[in-house]
């Protein structure tokens, strides 16, 4: 017989109910029965917990059952779905009428065995069934065992929200079995170490210390299956069990005793919320990609910090607290990966996050209840406090502002700076690699020192305590005894590079002896710039020296492999030009060599020589002598190990003093700094003497202390040359104050000594270069440093927006700038956490400046199923690679004007940094010095220019090893793009070349050598078709597919709640013979599918269509349309045309679309999972429609089957696709139903729901997302089905989903006009109800009045002479018709239920896209002209402002009506001129021209003294330009004549056509579909030309 296992109990509201040990199910089954007597027992538990455990609990129950004397009860059991959707209204009822239909009485007793969800739903059907059952909560999740299973809430979801319904139901017993965690996936584990880390956070500092430092043992626990029952007893538990248990048992105990104290949450349950007001905001916007425990893991760091900024936390404690959840696998940030590529994680704005905040049930008004912390194991109240929405905002936003107040002069500052950086980075290794225990004061809690403790911990080489409240770090040495990681673990870094480099020789000291579990080499590794900063030097010394190092990724950067070999010492030699962290790191290690070392700097002078001393200095104090032999740099280290003292006190930070020190000079008031001064170990301690005080400041310097007095505001001195070498990091703090100071020759600061700047966390000469220009401030880069030309301070740029770069330097610099320009914004506020954690709440708190937060726009992104793999950022640069003569400049600079940013051309940059043409370099030096010198480039331009670029590589880019690797480590988090082009148009175009250097081989085999390289290297393909007219398709597609990659998609519109969209299926084996139907195809609709299972090529024997084929009929697609595509692979089964058992081709297609930036992927949920999250992790900005056909017949709407596909598909993609068959017409009101129900869900996806067959046409009709549709010009229907997108808006209007309205003209006269041509003609193609008629009154009175209440009121054009007159009768105006100063388009719009009438301008949208269509490489113009004064010349300006145009001339006859138009657009860079002979000396002449007069008004003719004189003049014949005249009649102007003959090369736009692209503008508005342009415009040009 089983004897009975150990329990630890814990008593909660009076009663030892909490049964907590290992492997307790027969425990279970025995105490139920004999202590809780009934006529049946139920257990409820879902499908994933059943295949492990049901049958266990079966066998255990029967076995106790019949051992009963009596009446044998019945114990039944109850599967269900898995995940949160179950928990609603419908799943309660599910369990409920399985109760019922079993005739289950009031004396059941119900099991709930699951997770969190099992617990709350079963929990609620047992406090209402029979009006309350006994049950038993039997959690097996770490999550729901310390939470949700303990306090007796229950609850299901609604769509207003979860948990909204329930009940609090105090469950009999709740049995922890903590042997179910062996099952638990890790990350679920993790989930619920949240709430473990949480209650101790809030309660109890002891049970902390220990989460702190054993979270390896409490891991062990679970990835150590236990055999047998090993654990059910005390004697057979292993010491992970043990302590994983007491964790267990210590969190419910608290929750206990808060939930026994407090059962209804009046007031002290509230602490148990610690992380949960803000956690549950970002999980409602995450659930279900992001875990509960993750959310709250988050949440729990930002209310932390929320806590500090009131000045109730010390930063140790946030320090401590996110490094024990950094232990246990958990996100820290919203800026965690996993975060960022989570779908809706665009959504996280401050603002959305505060809305959800307020409809907590915790919540009211401007304030939010949160639980804050006053240290670890204590809160600031016994109970939630409330806090401002104002600082909640401020914590959450990424950017910050200082205000700035010119009134405080007199302030005297008395503080401590964190400690020191490159001191507690010393002090770690150190005291890690000694013998004995040693006490760090004032250690610096960042993220560097937080990286180095837990690499350390991973070596096994220290352990770490906190003392005083986390003020003191007891460090434990292992007297430099090291082991190899566990396998598969790699230590990352992130940014730290002093740790990188520090680490590098630390694992070069691991020897070869290790554990079993230990991996076969250390990794370490970092994030993208981590792996873009250099460690050649130190790896080339200790590779030389016999150490076995491996370059994982690029060559020269991290990570890095190490093998186990010990470091072999003697004599080393080291480059310690770039860095002195090289030579630190070998000087730290030296004493465990296996023979003493001699270091030989070599390679040029050493840099930063003061860092060299400290560590020297430092390794004294531990036990070393390290001498140097007298006028060299050779070092002698003697074999030894490090002693550590019993405390060591680490002195603050000298390059972070430079900050507060700067503020009082720059502001004129006083700081006065302690625990830095004339002793201190640091160069940048000299930054007060030898930098401020040449500026004008007093400075009084003590050995221990600092204080700094600022001259008079505005009167810092420039001083001329400065030699920052042995301070470099302050030179930005230097370069901040130079901004604004004043006297010397040109007020000029000249900083030198800094080079090697440029390889720190980012290049940060270049860094302040570029951000300072932002100001107005002009700077000259010099081989070491830089120039900074100082200017009054009021004369500075307001509200600049400055990028950091993640480089804290950067952000503390211009923040002491940003305390008098007012409206700076400092990015990336968070990069400040590397050295000085809580700066920004410094600045409030110590330094009594007022900090702001500023939310940044975000860009649009697609959203990412969970994955491994990063998506490109939008803000990544674009590099370009591909063959010489694919046409990379071209599409760059192209793709450069549609996006906004700085084209970059390799050739060009290698040429202006060598001085000398790459065809005489590659004849003077050859291809390999060239190659070497190019991928060099790559490098500097990579780290120059890694955001905001499109950079254009050379063809030969991926010859080399080096470059390769520098492109594929790129491509994990940019876009590199491979430029395709036909190989024999390539030949062609290269026989005629000569600009570069020939190959010396066939061009073919050229291209076949290097097309494997550039697929390795690049993650899109670009097709770039050349066409004789010069280009427009390619042209549109260049800006579409360059948007996409970075950001901005070509998605649909009208994918969106309240709107309806449709895609036409093409069915065509090769889509080639209909482009020239594609604008009939495409007419109304919103997408085009390419049914790429159906392609066949003329030549092709199998059924599947190669990726050459595939790829050519997309580029041909998007040759003939610019709507979004959806690549859809649908198999046999799938009722598709691609073999079934041809997976993995499928999947190479998919990925084949990303690659070519498809923008929605049609994918299978019955696909392998694996497939599609690796799919969905690839896909930047595409979106995934994640399908479930059922094409049996037999699937019911209302069945589990579909929900869980559903849910399924909801996590899997960014849109649901549900395809059943109808056999009956209540088959639709079935799915409708379905779809009603899944639209209420929080965060529901869009979902697309028909039913095939001819009695599913309703569903096709009623669906709202990219309902599929055919066209009498294809092939075959794609499904049995589908009616065309006429026929479905004609059936939505005799159903009065789409009731007709009526759209008008007003104006007069407008007899004539050709808009009613317009949009009548798109309402007949189309199948819509409307119509568009002439409404001709003579002034704005009560018949218009009328028209415009009338309840079938659709829209309205505005003409001459109402354009101002009907601005009363609306009730909004549009930012461009308040700008522009008139309205012709009046739009209904329902708001709230209300109908309001908004006034809008569409002119100037007319007139850029007449532009931007006919000359797209325009981009920004550099000059454009207008000629005249009235309204319409107020929409050309705006248009072109809009364009971003640098400078607009214009021009008119009246001069003062023209100076009145340039007064009504201050912020334009419009310029009035009084001739059209000439343009301004300092200006360029125009390459667009808009003339808004009539044609009678010019002339070319000199004897017309009453028309303006068109000049031969006006036009640059060189330059490729586009002229607009507005004038409606003739079609031929004198303008337009004018550019004919005088500038053939220009495109020349007619009013008629301005008035056609305003028209589609307005008809889209009005009807939210595209207008069919083809069409629209065949009928009113024949119709114009008919009548001119």
């Amino acid at each position: 017989m089983d004897t009975a296992p150990d329990i630890l109990k814990v008593s909660i509201l009076g009663r030892e109910s909490i049964h907590c040990g290992f492997h307790l199910i027969p425990y279970i089954a025995r105490t139920v029965l004999t202590t809780l007597p009934a006529s049946g027992y139920v257990l409820v538990t879902d499908t994933n917990v059943a295949r492990f455990y049901l049958s266990a609990f079966e066998k255990a129950f029967n076995a106790e059952i019949s051992k009963l004397s009596s009446a044998k009860p019945r114990f039944l059991s109850r599967v269900i779905l898995p995940g949160e959707t179950v928990k609603s209204r419908e799943g309660k009822a599910d369990i409920e009428d399985f109760l019922l239909l079993e005739r289950c009485t009031r004396d059941t007793v119900i099991l709930a065995l699951g997770g969190g969800v099992i617990g709350d739903l079963v929990g609620f059907v047992a406090a209402t069934f029979m009006r309350g059952v006994r049950f038993v909560q039997i959690p097996t999740t770490l999550l729901a065992m310390v939470d949700s299973s303990v306090g007796g809430k229950t609850a299901i979801d609604t769509p207003a929200g979860k948990n909204l319904i329930g009940a609090f139901w105090q469950p009999e017993y709740i049995f922890i079995d903590a042997a179910f965690l062996e099952t638990l996936p890790e990350r679920e584990f993790s989930n619920g170490m949240a709430e473990v880390v949480k209650t101790a956070a809030i309660w109890d500092e002891t049970e902390f210390t220990s989460l702190e430092t054993n979270a390896q043992l409490i891991y062990n626990a679970i990835r150590t299956p236990s055999t047998g029952s090993a654990g059910r007893h005390i004697s057979t538990r292993s010491t992970s069990q043990s302590l994983l248990l007491s964790v267990i048992r210590g969190s419910i105990y608290v929750k206990s005793h808060i939930v026994t104290i407090d059962e209804r949450e009046t007031g002290l349950r509230n602490l148990v919320n610690f992380g949960h007001t803000i956690g549950h905001a970002i999980e409602a916007v995450l659930t279900p990609h992001m875990l509960h425990g993750e959310c709250v893991s988050i949440g729990m760091i930002l209310e932390a910090e929320v806590a500090r900024g009131m000045g109730v936390l010390k930063q140790v404690a946030v320090g401590r607290l996110v490094r024990c959840l950094r232990a246990y696998g958990l996100p820290v940030s919203l800026a965690d990966q996993r975060v960022s590529r989570c779908p809706g994680a665009c959504g996280l704005g401050v603002n959305r996050l505060l809305d959800i905040m307020r409809v907590d049930k915790k919540n009211s008004g401007p304030q939010k209840k949160v639980v804050i912390l006053s240290r670890i194991g204590a809160t600031y109240e016994q109970k939630a406090t409330a806090i401002d929405d104002a600082l909640i905002a401020k914590v959450l936003s990424e950017a910050a502002t200082v205000k700035v107040d010119l009134s405080t002069t007199s302030q005297h500052v008395k503080m401590a700076t964190p400690g020191s950086k490159s001191i507690s980075n010393r002090a770690l290794v150190l005291a890690a690699l000694a013998q004995g225990t040693c006490k760090l004061k004032n250690l610096l809690h960042s993220d560097d020192t937080q990286v180095m403790m837990a690499a350390l911990q991973e070596l096994k080489g220290a352990s770490f305590a906190w003392e005083d409240g986390g003020e003191t770090l007891v460090v434990t040495g292992g007297a430099g005894a090291l082991q190899v990681p566990t396998a598969g673990t790699e230590i990352y870094l992130g940014n730290a590079g002093t740790a990188a480099r520090f680490l590098t020789t630390v694992c070069a000291l691991v020897s070869p002896s290790a554990p079993t579990n230990a991996g076969t080499t250390t990794v370490i590794t970092g994030n993208a710039r981590m792996k873009q900063r250099p460690i050649g030097p130190l790896v080339d010394a200790l590779r030389a020296n016999g150490s076995e190092i491996t370059y994982n990724e690029s060559e020269g950067c991290l990570p890095l492999s190490i093998a186990p070999k010990g470091l072999q010492g003697g004599v080393i030699r080291l480059a310690a030009s770039v860095s002195s962290q090289y030579v630190s790191s070998i000087l730290l290690c030296a004493p465990y060599a296996r023979e003493a070392v001699t270091l030989e700097l070599v390679g040029g002078a050493v840099i930063s020589q003061p860092y060299i001393d400290m560590t020297i200095a430092m390794m004294r104090t531990f036990g070393v002598i390290v001498t140097r032999d007298p006028g060299t740099d050779v070092y002698r280290i003697p074999r030894g190990t490090y002693v550590n003292p019993a405390q060591y006190a680490i002195e603050s930070d000298a390059s972070s003093a430079t900050y507060p020190l700067a503020i009082a000079a720059i502001t004129g008031t006083t700081c006065t700094l302690e625990n830095i001064g004339s002793a201190s170990l640091q160069g940048d301690a000299r930054f007060a003497v030898d930098v401020l005080a040449r500026m004008g400041c007093e400075v009084v310097q003590t050995a221990n202390e600092t204080t700094v007095t600022g001259p008079k505001r505005g009167e810092l001195k420039a001083i001329g040359e400065v030699d920052m070498e042995p301070m470099t990091d302050a030179f930005l703090t230097a370069c901040a104050l130079a901004a604004v100071a004043q006297g010397g020759e040109g007020n000029t600061t000249r900083i030198v000594g800094i080079a090697n700047q440029r390889v720190k966390e980012c290049n940060r000469i270049k860094a302040m270069i570029d951000q300072l220009a932002k100001f107005g401030v002009q700077t000259k880069e010099l081989d070491d440093g830089l120039e900074v030309y100082g200017r009054p301070f009021n004369t500075l740029t307001r509200g600049a927006s400055v990028h950091c770069y993640d480089d804290h330097r950067v952000a503390m610099a211009f923040s002491v700038l940003g305390t008098i320009v007012p409206d700076t914004i400092i990015e990336e506020k968070r990069c400040v956490e590397k050295t000085w954690p809580n700066w920004w709440d410094d600045l409030e708190n110590k330094l009594g400046l007022k900090v702001g937060g500023i939310e940044l726009p975000r860009a649009e992104s697609s959203t990412a199923a969970a994955s491994e793999i990063p998506s490109p950022a939008a803000s990544a640069s674009v590099i370009l690679v591909g063959m010489r003569g694919s046409g990379k400049t071209h599409v760059g600079t192209l793709a450069s004007a549609a996006l906004s940013r700085r084209f970059i051309d390799a050739d060009a940059y290698f040429e202006a940094k060598h001085n000398i043409g790459v065809r005489e370099f590659v004849g003077a030096n050859g291809w390999p010095a060239f190659r070497v010198a190019e991928s060099e480039n790559l490098k500097e331009i990579i780290q120059e220019a890694g955001t905001g670029h499109v950079i254009s590589m050379g063809g030969g880019i991926v010859e080399t090893p080096q470059a390769r690797d520098l492109l594929k480590n790129y491509a994990k988090t940019g876009p590199v793009v491979h430029v395709l082009r036909d190989i024999e148009e390539i030949v062609s175009y290269l026989g005629d070349e000569s600009a570069r250097p020939a190959y010396g081989e066939p061009i073919t085999e050229v291209f076949k050598r290097r097309e494997p390289w550039f697929a390795e290297c690049s993650n899109y393909d670009f097709i770039n078709h050349i066409t004789a007219d010069g280009g427009e398709a390619t042209n549109a597609e260049i800006s579409r597919f360059f948007r996409h990659i970075t950001g901005q998609p070509n998605l649909a519109e009208n994918v969106a709640a309240g709107k309806r969209s449709y895609f036409v299926a093409l069915t065509y084996p090769d889509v080639m013979p209909a482009l020239r139907h594609m604008p009939d195809l495409t007419t109304g609709v919103d997408a085009v599918e390419l049914r790429v299972d159906l392609l066949r090529a003329p030549d092709a024997l199998g059924a599947i269509p190669s990726q050459a084929y595939v790829t050519a009929q997309v580029a041909a697609l998007r040759r003939a349309t610019s709507l979004p595509i959806i690549f859809t692979v649908r198999t046999i089964s799938q009722g598709g045309a691609f073999p079934d058992n041809s997976e993995k081709d499928a999947f190479e297609l998919l990925g084949l679309a990303l690659r070519l930036g498809v923008e929605y992927i049609d994918v299978e949920i019955s696909a392998s999972e694996r497939l599609i999250t690796e799919l969905a992790a690839r896909k930047g900005f595409s979106q995934i429609i994640a399908s479930w056909h059922d094409w049996s017949g037999k699937m019911k709407w209302n069945e589990d089957v579909v929900r869980s596909k559903y849910a399924l598909a909801s996590r899997l993609g960014d849109i649901v696709k549900i395809v059943g068959k109808a056999d009956t017409l209540q088959d639709n009101f079935a799915l409708h139903d379905f779809v009603a129900k899944a639209n209420l869900q929080r965060g529901a996806k869009p979902i697309i729901a028909i039913n095939m067959g001819v009695e599913g046409q309703m569903s096709r009709i009623l669906n709202a997302t990219l309902s599929p549709v055919t066209h009498p010009l294809l092939p075959s229907k794609a499904a049995p089905g589908q009616l065309s997108f006429a026929q479905i808006q004609k059936a939505l209007n005799l159903l009065g989903q789409l009731p007709a309205r009526r759209h008008f003209l007003f104006g007069n006269p407008i007899a004539h006009s050709m808009s009613p041509t317009l949009h009548n003609a798109g309402f007949e193609v189309l199948g819509l109800p409307h119509t568009y008629e002439l409404l001709e009154t003579a002034n704005v009175g009560e018949e218009l009045k009328a028209t415009l209440a009338a309840p079938d009121f659709g829209g309205a054009s505005v003409t001459i002479p109402f354009k101002l007159d009907v601005i009363p009768l609306l009730d909004k105006l549009s930012p461009a018709a308040e700008a522009i100063g008139a309205v012709n388009t009046i739009i209904p719009v329902i708001k709230g239920g209300n109908r309001i009438l908004c006034g809008d301008n569409t002119d100037w949208l007319g007139i850029r896209e007449s532009i931007c269509s006919r000359a797209p490489s325009i981009g920004a113009p550099a000059a454009a002209l207008v000629i005249g004064a009235g309204g319409t010349a107020r929409a050309a300006i705006f248009a072109l402002q809009s364009l971003g145009a640098q400078r607009i001339y214009l021009f008119n006859r009246t001069t003062s009506k023209a100076r009145a138009l340039v007064e009504a657009f201050p912020d334009a860079p419009v310029k009035l001129i009084e001739t059209l002979d000439a343009w301004p000396a300092e200006g360029p002449a125009p390459t667009v021209i808009v003339s808004t007069v009539p044609a009678s008004a010019t002339t070319t003719d000199s004897t017309n003294p009453g028309a303006v004189l068109l000049p031969l003049a006006l036009f640059d014949a060189t330059a490729n330009g586009v002229v607009v005249d507005m004038a409606y009649k003739p079609a031929e102007t004198p303008l337009l004549m004018l550019a004919k003959s005088a500038a053939p090369k220009w495109a020349r736009v007619m009013g008629v056509e301005v008035l056609l692209e305003q028209g589609y503008v307005q008809f889209e508005t009005w009807t939210g579909r595209r207008c069919p342009k083809h069409i629209v415009s065949k009928n009113v040009l024949e119709k114009y030309f008919a009548t001119a």
